[in-house]
């Protein structure tokens, strides 16, 4: 574009490709184990808030030189390592699609179930493999759906602004230690990036896209029901106004929050959710009309009126910028973050969690209820540590993956884990005027926590969480621009 051009044309981030979306109700039985919470006195999920969903969104570039990306947004907090494989593999077996192509977005509610293995013996454990069962199997037939209607779509990015999500680790004086929950003063990223998906011939909505970094713990212990917590209400704010699918990623939200939170009240869940709906709405009503091949806003000229007014049109983008608008990238890289050396053996975390055992035991029959809630709330954490421990590669470092898509204008950053939100301020910043989508706890989190150099040796629970050294944030993020700015320079 000539500098005369930018002066009488806006261009504005937008996608061309092939387009399908499908989404369907994924909410488990009531009765299904479904304490997430180290301070929860239930097991079982006594009813359903709101239902959970699946939605599905297909992209393909225009010819066959690339896979698709099977994108999949999922109401649960995630899945294990040993659990999510066997999901990947029922579903790319069930949908008959490329394991590899499938990326599941997960929500991160809190409030949905923990879905573990580990957990069958407990009360209403025995309903999660079936579940899992079931939930691949409707995924997969939401993926072929979705693949079956994939059609010429135009996808359109605008960035709106929500403060519902705020930082979470606050330092409480009386007690003289870092707690997790709403500290006024702590940095975020309040950016809503969103995106149209529509028909590119008739221009029907096919989808809306919202990307946000907030933890949905709104609901917490006192919390009984299935829920998708914030985002249901978001969702439902944002399909009734569009009347298609919403498609929710989460940003890097290890550090981040809603300011309420650590509730049992489903209504402040849903208004935490309105919030952020609304905002994203009016992100999505700046977007220009929806226009074949791409859109731009082009200066007409001079209207003599009352006044002499300068008149604006929102018009179709020229051939070049509509063949540029459907470039199809995609490259995956892998870094080597170094483990903690302190990490603690499965025979440690098994000897803790027999001593918290006797713990409880002994709480319970001095009917001391206060240190039974507190030993029970140990166990599940060093239930948890066993996980973590089960799950890790071997060898000295983890082998993270990082996977780039560009499409058009825009970067989608696909990650796995919990990442403090400095990754995506410090990625953003790096791109000013790019399109950045930064999708976290992609396909899970096997890497667990990923804070920040300076967050170290506070007595975090992210860093007690976390397997990785200090630095590797840094050192990922590091990567993560190289790796964008290769990808946008590839020809």
């Amino acid at each position: 574009m000539t500098a005369a051009e930018s002066q009488t044309t806006v261009n504005f981030p937008q996608s061309r490709c092939l387009a399908g979306v499908a989404q369907i109700d994924v909410t488990p039985p009531v009765g299904i184990y479904h304490r997430m919470w180290g301070a929860a006195k239930h097991d079982v999920a006594t009813g359903v808030h709101r239902p959970l969903t699946a939605t599905v969104l297909t992209l393909a570039p225009h010819g066959a030189s690339d896979s698709p990306a099977v994108f999949v947004a999922l109401d649960h907090c995630l899945l294990w390592g040993e659990e999510m494989e066997a999901f990947l593999d029922s579903v790319s077996r069930q949908a008959a699609v490329d394991r590899n192509s499938i990326v599941a977005f997960f929500s991160h509610t809190h409030a949905a179930g923990l879905m573990g293995f580990e957990r069958v013996s407990l009360p209403g454990g025995e309903l999660i493999p079936p579940y899992l069962d079931e939930l691949a199997t409707k995924v997969a037939g939401a993926i072929r759906e979705a693949s079956s209607g994939v059609t010429a779509s135009v996808v359109g990015f605008a960035t709106g602004r929500c403060n519902l999500a705020q930082n979470r680790d606050f330092f409480d004086d009386e007690a003289d230690r870092f707690v997790c929950g709403f500290n006024p003063g702590g940095m975020t990223d309040d950016s809503v990036p969103v995106a149209r998906v529509f028909n590119e011939a008739s221009g029907k909505t096919l989808a809306t896209m919202i990307n946000y970094a907030c933890h949905p713990t709104t609901l917490a212990w006192d919390n009984t029901l299935i829920s998708p917590d914030y985002v249901g209400a978001m969702r439902e704010v944002v399909e009734t106004a569009t009347d298609a699918p919403c498609f929710f990623i989460q940003g890097a939200s290890g550090d981040i929050g809603p300011r309420d939170g650590f509730v049992g009240d489903v209504e402040v869940a849903d208004r935490n959710g309105r919030q952020l709906g609304y905002a994203a709405l009016s992100a999505l009503e700046s977007l220009p009309a929806n226009t074949a091949g791409g859109s731009k806003m082009t200066y007409t000229g001079a209207v003599i009126s009352g006044a002499t007014i300068g008149t604006w049109q929102t018009r179709a983008v020229e051939e070049q910028r509509a063949t540029a608008l459907a470039a199809w990238r995609y490259r995956e890289s892998t870094v080597e973050l170094p483990y903690r050396k302190d990490l603690l053996t499965r025979e440690d975390l098994e000897r803790d969690r027999e001593h918290w055992s006797a713990e409880e035991q002994k709480a319970r029959d001095g009917d001391n209820l206060a240190a039974a809630a507190d030993a029970r709330a140990m166990i599940e954490r060093m239930t948890r540590r066993l996980v973590r421990v089960r799950d890790i590669p071997p060898g000295n470092c983890y082998p993270f993956r990082i996977r780039l898509w560009l499409l058009g204008d825009v970067v989608w950053v696909v990650l796995e884990g919990e990442h403090y939100n400095v990754l995506q301020r410090t990625i953003r910043e790096s791109f000013p005027g790019r399109a950045v989508v930064v999708a976290t706890l992609a396909n899970g989190s096997r890497c667990w926590y990923l804070p920040d150099e300076s967050s170290y040796g506070k007595g975090l629970y992210q860093e007690d969480a976390s397997i990785l050294a200090k630095g590797c944030l840094e050192i990922l993020a590091a990567a993560i621009i190289d790796e964008v700015s290769t990808i946008l320079r590839e020809d």
